[in-house]
């Protein structure tokens, strides 16, 4: 058992581990803090397939599915780097807990092009000379101006109960297995 100095999405102090690592090699805390890492690389994997596409649906051109990946990776980054901004502008806890990076990479994609043909080439340029500070300064200033309903998040809910259907006289239910079995064994008996 591990006790969690924050408590989980569902209220839990604490969490079970179950592992065949020799203890003398890792006790349960570095086992949880390894468990930790492992399902942020899954979000990760999670975040590059669902909004940026990442894995290629075809084994024909591997050197186009990396290239695929690696484009995702670099889109990853950038939106790191935005909601980065945004927490340190709104709260890391509103950011981590609410915001979508589904919905987050969606506005990108759907507001790029028409910012391309709206705004000239050279009206750009002026962002590529940015040092740090300045650069840091102005993803500030627009995430400060962000609605952050456009991107909450909608979690899963509750899954509903299905009831068990009732049993009819009328209709009784007969497994296939069943049916499959009693029709063999009708043909074996026709057969001398």
């Amino acid at each position: 058992m591990v006790q969690l100095n924050q408590p989980t999405r569902d209220g839990d102090r604490e969490i079970a581990l179950l592992s065949n690592l020799p203890t003398a090699k890792a006790n349960a805390v570095q086992i949880a803090a390894l468990y930790q890492k492992r399902w942020r690389i899954e979000r990760l994997f999670q975040v590059l397939e669902q909004c940026f596409r990442g894995e290629i649906n075809t084994l024909a051109y591997p050197r186009a599915a990396l290239f695929g990946f690696v484009m995702a990776l670099i889109c990853y980054n950038l939106l790191a780097v935005a909601q980065a901004a945004m927490r340190s502008v709104h709260g890391a806890n509103k950011i981590e807990a609410g915001i979508s990076p589904y919905y987050l990479a969606d506005e990108v994609r759907r507001v790029y092009e028409g910012m391309m043909i709206a705004i000239p080439p050279v009206q750009w340029q002026p962002f590529a000379q940015l040092d740090l500070d300045s650069t840091v300064q102005l993803l500030q200033q627009l995430a400060a101006q962000m609605d952050l309903a456009k991107f909450r998040s909608h979690p899963r809910g509750d899954k509903k109960k299905v009831p068990k259907p009732k049993w009819q006289k009328d209709k009784p239910h007969v497994s296939t297995a069943r049916l499959l079995s009693d029709s063999k064994s009708k043909k074996d008996k026709k057969a001398p």
